[in-house]
C-alpha cells in the first residue's frame, strides 16, 4: 500500500510539471487559490485591516488569511504597514506592481457578469 501512496504522488507531481514554457503559470502562480483574488480585489478599493479583510471575506479561515497575505507581500503584491500604537494596528495595501492587476481583476468581473451570473 505504501509504494501505491509514493506511485500517485509521483503521477501527481508528474501532472503539476509544465509540459511547455507557458508565459502565464508565473502570474498564475502568484494570485492562483481561492482567496488571493479576493483579497487583491478588496484591496483595489483602499487599505485594509486584518479583521475587516476577515470580516468581509465570508468563509476564510484566520490562518489561510494570514498565510496568504505573507505571500502576497513576499511577491511584491501587497504592503503591510504596522503602527507603533496599543492595541497594534496593520494595515494592508495594494503595492504599485499589486495596483497593476486592476485591469486583469475588472476583465474577471466582466466574464464573471457575462457567464457565470447571466446562467
Amino acid at each position: 500500500m505504501f509504494i501505491i501512496s509514493m506511485l500517485a504522488e509521483k503521477i501527481i507531481e508528474k501532472k503539476t510539471e509544465p509540459d511547455c514554457d507557458c508565459s502565464i503559470i508565473g502570474s498564475i502562480s502568484i494570485i492562483s487559490g481561492k482567496w488571493k483574488p479576493v483579497i487583491i480585489w478588496m484591496l483595489l478599493s483602499g487599505p485594509k485591516r486584518f479583521g475587516e479583510l476577515h470580516k468581509t471575506i465570508q468563509g476564510i479561515a484566520l490562518k489561510v488569511l494570514s498565510r496568504h497575505l505573507k505571500e502576497l507581500e513576499a511577491d511584491g503584491i501587497i504592503n503591510r504597514k504596522v503602527y507603533a500604537q496599543v492595541p497594534p494596528k496593520v494595515e494592508y495595501t495594494l503595492t504599485e506592481k499589486g495596483m497593476s492587476l486592476n485591469d486583469v481583476m475588472q476583465l474577471l468581473v466582466e466574464w464573471d457578469k457575462k457567464y457565470i451570473v447571466a446562467e
